[in-house]
């Protein structure tokens, strides 16, 4: 048993977020969760190790869908478990795939989940088998630590199947910013791997973090220009690859981004990354930990509402902050290079890279499994077994697989025939651009569908850009259930975030770049009023846009909504 530290929280302000206090006195993120495990009268552990666990890559849920009938028959809600798998860069093995694929199968809902920030996700996880699956995860070479929690999450990269050479670069200060920056604690090890265990937590020391680690999440993610696939501005810290001679020098730097805000708050506000500098490459991990520990000592502790690094920013003043860097690294961080980004989402079908081939799938929503008429998960298992290159997690929910050998290629394209496999472009240019969380029926933070949902609302849509004649065009449209921002709805031409069931705002006006925010246009309407309002949007952008002009910049020079780049006139 690990003894029990005297209360740090004794030490803290006494008007701090009570979430304070669990991590104070959590013993380095291990709580009560391995007694809670060992429970066999509950599906469930306490709520206070539900959100210490966290931190260790997985949520307590239950599903919704069964909540009213369980409750009559008075039985608990049915329990489970998400993991969400830490993939830096979205990049994985052939083999680790395998390893997903099988704990999809044993342990989970027979799907796997590609996440927008490229983790895999499984759900339907029951608690007797939460540990089993954790340690199948590591025998992978994977692991969920900092999946989640006040940490920083999982460090994205652009999968840049076109570039190679840089790509590789990338991906390498991906993992090591990601791994820089994970959380010290010897408690994963000990709950999920059966590690020593340690006999006096008090011992044991955050060296970044600290024991109350960061106010809220803390997002990194790393974009290569032209590509604007991972929404650099949503970041807290985001990094644009600046080459040179086709050399990646060093990269500029944004901070603040942030998507999440709550309905009916206007303190909460989704809001764009600021760019400060530039910095050589070498430093990219230095910068990414200062800026952390900036928010760490800085960040809103008092309310978690407004505790991510964006209200920081706000608060303190982007010039503040990085003067306050610039003091931390003992140097100060260069005036930003020019770079320019062009398009938002991946680049479908068959690409030729260096000496080699990549072919990106479309994967709707990201949800990976098998139905009567699409067998995708056993498509993706077969190529797995002959493939030789790796597999990359898109920011867009879809699968490029990558670094395919000339004497591969076939034998993939013959998969590729033998499932009917699809790289989605034969699809309308909106469903190629459009993204879901999963909402119903596990989120518990969810107010209306959305993964289950946003298909079957895009059928009705494309028949409007039929009458439009505009079916041909891209337009990023994305749904959430709730307005934590999960698939960073606040970016998108056309969002629509959950309000109640069957009940959605609808924003308009985002950046097909991902450059500037939508503005709010309808609020709490159902499906019909979805279709009438867009109906007439949709046959004026057909009749009147400009050539090459993108919906979202169509919205913004017909005065339909105000241009918004700034989050703090979102509301306005």
């Amino acid at each position: 048993m690990v003894k029990s530290n005297q209360k740090l929280s004794d030490e803290l302000d006494d008007h701090l977020d009570q979430m304070e206090y669990l991590k104070a006195d959590s013993q380095y993120l291990r709580g009560t969760i391995e007694q809670g495990l060992a429970n066999p009268i509950t599906g469930a552990i306490s709520q206070d190790d539900a959100k210490l666990l966290k931190f260790h890559g997985s949520y307590m849920q239950d599903d919704r869908d069964l909540r009213d009938e369980r409750r009559k028959q008075k039985l608990e809600p049915a329990y489970s478990f998400m993991i969400r798998v830490r993939v830096p860069g979205g990049k994985a093995t052939p083999e680790q795939w395998i390893a997903m694929d099988d704990i999809s199968n044993q342990y989970a809902n027979q799907t796997i989940k590609l996440t927008t920030r490229q983790a895999f996700q499984f759900h339907g996880i029951l608690k007797r088998n939460l540990k089993q699956s954790m340690k199948d995860i590591n025998q992978s070479v994977l692991d969920s630590i900092a999946a989640c929690g006040d940490v920083n999450r999982n460090t994205m990269c652009n999968p840049n199947p076109y570039q190679s050479k840089v790509h590789a670069e990338v991906n390498d200060y991906a993992t090591a910013i990601s791994n820089h920056l994970l959380p010290s604690t010897g408690a994963y090890h000990e709950i999920w791997l059966d590690g020593e265990k340690v006999l006096d937590s008090s011992e044991e020391s955050e060296p970044i973090y600290g024991s109350t680690y960061l106010p809220r999440k803390f997002k990194i993610g790393i974009a290569v220009p032209p590509s604007n696939d991972i929404d650099v501005y949503s970041q807290d810290i985001g990094l644009i690859a600046i080459i040179e001679q086709g050399e990646l020098i060093g990269f500029n730097i944004t901070i603040g981004g942030g998507m999440g805000m709550t309905h009916g708050n206007k303190e909460t506000y989704p809001q764009l990354g600021r760019l400060i500098g530039f910095i050589p490459k070498d430093k990219a991990v230095d910068v990414c930990e200062k800026l952390l520990t900036i928010q760490r000592d800085y960040g809103n502790r008092e309310n978690r509402k407004n505790a991510r690094f964006k209200y920081t920013v706000d608060r303190l003043g982007e010039t503040w902050v990085t003067e306050e860097l610039n003091r931390r690294l003992g140097w100060e961080i260069e005036p930003a290079k020019d770079y320019e980004f062009d398009h938002n989402g991946d680049r479908l079908g068959w690409i030729e890279g260096e000496n080699n081939w990549n072919y990106t799938l479309f994967i709707q929503n990201g949800r990976v499994k098998d139905t009567e008429d699409y067998q995708l998960k056993t498509a993706l298992r077969e190529i797995a077994e002959t493939h030789t290159g790796d597999f990359r997690l898109s920011p867009n929910q879809n699968l490029v697989i990558a670094n395919i050998s000339p004497e591969k290629k076939n034998d993939i394209q013959q998969i590729i025939d033998k499932y009917q496999l699809t790289d989605g472009t034969y699809y309308t240019g909106l469903r190629r651009n459009s993204m879901a969380c999963v909402a119903f029926p596990t989120c518990g933070l969810a107010m209306a569908e959305s993964e289950r949902y946003l298909p079957s609302l895009i059928s009705k849509i494309e028949n409007l850009l039929d009458e439009a004649g505009v079916q041909e065009e891209d337009i990023t449209i994305r749904m959430t259930g709730c307005p934590n921002g999960c698939a960073r709805p606040a970016l998108a031409e056309i969002a629509f975030i959950g309000k109640a069931p069957g009940k959605y705002n609808m924003y308009l006006g985002g950046g097909f770049k991902g450059e500037r925010l939508n503005k709010l246009y309808k609020e709490n309407i159902d499906e019909n009023e979805i279709l009438q309002t867009l109906r007439p949007l949709l046959i004026q952008y057909g009749k009147e846009k400009l050539p090459d002009e993108h919906f979202g910049d169509f919205m913004i020079r017909t005065g339909v909504v105000a241009k918004v780049n700034d989050g703090r006139d979102f509301h306005s």
